[in-house]
């Protein structure tokens, strides 16, 4: 699904922070960004049977196991909260693959449906667009004063890219005319 050219159409991104990037890993922290441009994340307590942890993943979140333990909502809170703030929607991520299987992990640990779609930002953008990502994504990524490995942030920055992207592509087709 592309936006229609010339839209205004923010889409709703998604992040996901996890333990490490290896078998057994888990979400620790889903963030999001909405069409509104505001943005929550959330910690996630590991479910008693994850046990998986990552010090090289928790150097590059800064995020305790201890931190999760003592500040995290549990499995089943963040999965009610996410079909509560995302039921009908798609949402978008530049980590699709990872992201769908670590939120798939986090709603059968808490035993439900999902009611959101996660899609790559790969559907969104026509091929002119996808010339500019990496020019946008430098862009957005230089003038972003945040930290960047939290789960917020870093959907806020997809969105950001993305509307930069197609800014950038409706300049290069203007002045190709």
């Amino acid at each position: 699904m592309t936006a229609p050219a010339g839209s205004n159409w923010i889409p709703i991104t998604i992040d996901v922070e996890a333990s490490g990037f290896g078998r057994g890993s888990y979400p620790i922290e889903v963030g999001l960004a909405f069409a509104d441009r505001e943005s929550e994340s959330y910690l996630i307590r590991p479910a008693p049977s994850w046990e998986h942890w990552d010090r090289g993943a928790e150097a590059v979140h800064g995020i305790s196991r201890e931190q999760l333990l003592r500040e995290g909502s549990s499995v089943v809170e963040v999965a009610a909260l996410l079909n509560a703030r995302l039921a009908g929607n798609r949402v978008y991520s530049d980590a699709w693959s990872f992201d769908t299987s670590w939120v798939a992990r986090l709603f059968d640990a808490a035993g439900f449906s999902q009611h959101f779609r996660i899609d790559t930002i790969r559907n969104l953008l026509t091929e002119a667009e996808v010339e500019c990502w990496q020019e946008a994504r430098r862009q957005v990524e230089s003038a972003a004063p945040e930290i960047r490995h939290r789960a917020a942030v870093d959907a806020r920055l997809l969105q950001q890219t993305i509307l930069r992207v197609r800014e950038l592509a409706r300049q290069r087709s203007a002045t190709a005319d």
